[in-house]
C-alpha cells in the first residue's frame, strides 16, 4: 500500500532526511519548505531514490493559510494524507536580552506555530477519515532549556504542551488519529551555518553529536507504531533526567559549560554569515541533510536501540526474573 507523507521543512537538515526514508519505501511525498535550492534537490533525490510521486510546495509554515492550502492540495491530488511530520524550525543564538521582541516572534511563528499550523490543517482532513499519523518532530530542549537559545527553548516546550493537550483531545473525539512526539539530541544539520547568531564563534550542537539519518530512522519507527514519545540517544535521555533529579545543579553545570559547548574555536566572518531567520538560508546553494560536523556525528545510539527494543528487553527481563526466582525457590526447599 503506498502512503501519503508530508514533511515540513523537507529542504534540509532531519526533514531532508526523513524525506530520503520515505522515498526509498516508495511514499507519495509532499515537501513544504521555505528554501528554493533545497527543496529543487530533494524533490529530485526522492524520485531517484524511489518515491511514488513527489510534490514540492515553498510554504513558510508560519502561513498558516498557505499550510492549509498544501494540505488541500496534498488531498485534492492523491485522496488524503496518511502521515504528516512537521519538523521546521529556526533559531537565534543569543541571551535573552540580545533577542528583539520580533526575533522571538518568528521563532514562536515558525518553530511553535508552524507546528499548530501543520497539525492542524493535516487535523482538518485526518478527522474527517477517523485515521492518519502525525509526528512532532521534538527536542530534549522541549524539557530543558538551554542558554543562548531561549526563544527555540520556549517554542519547544510549547509544542510539548500543545501535543499533551491534543493527545487527550484525539482520543476522546477521534482515536484513529495517532499523535507521536520524537525528542532529538544533537544532530548535525546545516542549522548551525545559517542560524541568526550574536557569538562570537561559529555555533555548534552540544556534542555528543548524531547524524539526520539516525534522526530520521527513529522518526520513521514512531511513525510506524504510533508511539506516545520516543526519546533519541543517551543525552536526551540525560537531560530530562537530570532536570527532574538536580534541576539547580544543570542550571549551574550549564551556566558553566552552556557557552563553550555551542561553539566551536572559530570565530565568525560578519561580513559573510547569513542566517535563515526571516528568509531561506540556501539561496543559490542546496545544504542537504548533513552539516559541517559530519565527522563527528555518531550514526549509532544504544540508547535508541533500548528505547526501540522495550518489549523484547521487558520480556527478557520477566524471564529472568522468573527463573532468578524458580532457582531460589528451589534451593530453599
Amino acid at each position: 500500500m503506498t502512503h501519503t507523507v508530508v514533511v515540513t521543512g523537507a529542504s534540509a537538515g532531519v526533514g531532508r532526511a526523513v524525506a530520503h526514508a520515505y522515498a526509498a519505501r516508495g511514499a507519495r511525498l509532499a515537501l513544504l519548505a521555505r528554501g528554493e535550492a533545497g527543496l529543487a534537490a530533494a524533490e529530485r533525490e526522492c524520485r531517484l531514490r524511489g518515491a511514488t510521486d513527489v510534490r514540492a510546495y515553498r510554504v513558510d509554515v508560519a502561513d498558516a493559510g498557505a499550510v492549509q492550502q498544501a494540505a488541500d492540495d496534498v488531498v485534492h491530488r492523491w485522496g488524503g494524507i496518511d502521515l504528516w511530520i512537521n519538523n521546521a524550525m529556526v533559531s537565534v543564538f543569543a541571551p535573552a536580552w540580545e533577542i528583539p521582541a520580533r526575533e522571538f516572534r518568528r521563532v514562536t511563528e515558525v518553530t511553535y506555530l508552524g507546528t499548530v499550523h501543520g497539525t492542524l490543517a493535516a487535523l482538518r482532513h485526518m478527522r474527517a477519515h477517523g485515521r492518519g499519523t502525525i509526528v512532532q518532530v521534538g527536542s530534549a530542549l522541549a524539557y530543558r532549556g538551554i542558554p543562548l537559545q531561549s526563544a527555540y527553548c520556549a517554542s519547544k516546550h510549547a509544542v510539548q504542551g500543545f501535543n499533551d493537550s491534543l493527545r487527550a483531545e484525539l482520543l476522546h473525539d477521534c482515536p484513529g488519529v495517532r499523535l507521536s512526539m520524537v525528542q532529538l539530541p544533537a544532530v548535525n544539520t546545516p542549522q548551525f551555518s545559517w542560524v541568526r547568531t550574536r557569538l562570537p564563534r561559529h555555533p555548534q550542537p552540544v556534542p555528543p553529536i548524531f547524524t539526520p539519518e539516525l534522526a530520521a530512522r527513529a522518526i520513521v519507527w514512531a511513525a510506524d507504531r504510533g508511539t506516545r514519545e520516543l526519546n533519541v540517544g543517551g543525552p536526551t535521555w540525560q537531560a530530562r533526567l537530570a532536570d527532574i533529579l538536580f534541576p539547580g545543579l544543570l542550571d549551574r553545570k550549564l551556566a558553566r559549560d552552556g557557552y563553550d559547548s555551542q561553539q566551536t574555536g572559530e570565530e565568525i566572518d560578519r561580513a559573510t554569515w547569513q542566517d535563515n531567520l526571516d528568509h531561506p538560508g540556501d539561496q543559490g546553494t542546496d545544504r542537504g541533510a548533513a552539516g559541517i560536523f559530519s565527522d563527528r556525528a555518531h550514526d549509532r545510539s544504544a540508547a535508541l536501540w533500548v528505547g526501540t527494543h522495550k518489549p523484547a528487553l521487558t520480556g527478557v527481563a520477566l524471564t529472568v526474573a522468573a527463573l532468578t526466582l524458580a532457582a531460589v525457590a528451589r534451593r530453599r526447599r
